[in-house]
């Protein structure tokens, strides 16, 4: 079954789910986790995202955000590739870290805001990383913390999901707490994040209802909300679709730059795609692999094609990148 399209707007509330490959733990030691969030929030200040909510577990990840001018798919490929490379580095492990693609549902903000930050925060939770609701509130690897005041992070917007739950800081504060006490007995909210109609009707009681008296409501797995918003979700994105560039023009845009740089740099194309290691020809043809792979969003075993070296090659070069950063 082909894999569908992203919704990716700047500005739309995504609840993104990262796992791990085959279920298998992204994080082994706190250093993992302490690199994963501080990777996390640099990059939100950086691309200019909005977290709201977040929950690390041992083998996946909560995060509500809202996407900024550079789309949810270019911060999450740099968040998620950035780590992966630092993890295998440093447990000496080979391979793809994560599923080959990170979930991300489109949520209506309106009826479904509140629901999401609870929900999310309630992972640890119910993972039973934490006892309780107290030490809910302590866990340094999760969101709520923060909303609680317990924690401090200054790139996660806790002025605005306090909003949502009063005009004062102690009464939005109280009236969360209690917002999240009663989520505990809702458990798993397969609504959430499941697919389609159901997820967006509420329930399959919802849907069976509304199907016996003949009524119908527009429904697509990628999204959170109700018929008239999944609606404008789509025709919003139909008509982005037909800005946006193919893959092939992203090559074209990719081996364009690759010849005006070998201009600018007075080097032969071919001895760069022979796989010289000449000095000047290592630091164009690592200049080269940032652009096409953080920029044009080149895959490394294409950008490797293109450049005429290993995609391990290609890795390391990223991975040193993402170092020095």
């Amino acid at each position: 079954m082909p894999r569908t399209a992203r919704l990716d707007a700047p500005g739309t509330l995504h609840h993104v789910i990262v796992r791990g490959i085959e279920r298998k733990d992204i994080i082994d030691d706190n250093e993992d986790r302490k690199e994963f969030v501080e990777r996390m929030g640099h990059l939100a200040v950086e691309t200019k995202t909005v977290i709201y909510a977040w929950a690390l577990l041992n083998n996946h990840a909560h995060i509500l955000l809202r996407s900024s001018e550079y789309g949810l798919s270019h911060f999450m490929r740099r968040f998620l590739t950035g780590y992966a490379i630092r993890y295998n580095r440093r447990h000496l492990r080979h391979g793809h870290l994560f599923q080959n693609r990170f979930k991300s549902i489109v949520c209506e903000e309106d009826g479904y805001f509140r629901q999401l930050v609870c929900y999310i925060h309630l992972n640890p939770l119910r993972a039973k990383l934490v006892r309780d609701i107290k030490g809910l509130g302590c866990h340094r690897w999760c969101g709520h913390a923060v909303i609680m005041g317990n924690a401090k992070n200054e790139w996660q917007d806790r002025k605005y999901v306090l909003k949502w739950f009063g005009r004062k800081e102690k009464e939005a504060i109280r009236n969360y707490r209690n917002f999240v006490q009663k989520g505990i007995k809702e458990g798993q909210r397969l609504d959430l994040v499941g697919g389609g109609l159901i997820r967006s009707m509420g329930g399959w009681s919802e849907v069976i209802s509304m199907r016996r008296f003949g009524e119908r409501e527009l429904s697509d797995e990628r999204i959170l909300g109700s018929g008239e918003f999944v609606e404008r979700m789509i025709g919003e994105a139909n008509v982005r679709l037909k800005r946006q560039l193919t893959i092939t023009e992203r090559l074209n845009q990719a081996k364009a730059h690759i010849k005006e740089v070998c201009e600018t740099e007075s080097i032969n194309r071919q001895e760069l795609i022979s796989g010289s290691r000449r000095r000047h020809i290592t630091r164009v043809r690592s200049s080269l692999a940032v652009k096409l792979v953080e920029e044009l969003g080149i895959s490394l075993a294409e950008t490797a094609r293109q450049l005429g070296v290993s995609t391990s090659a290609i890795s390391k070069i990223m991975r040193k990148y993402a170092d020095n950063k």
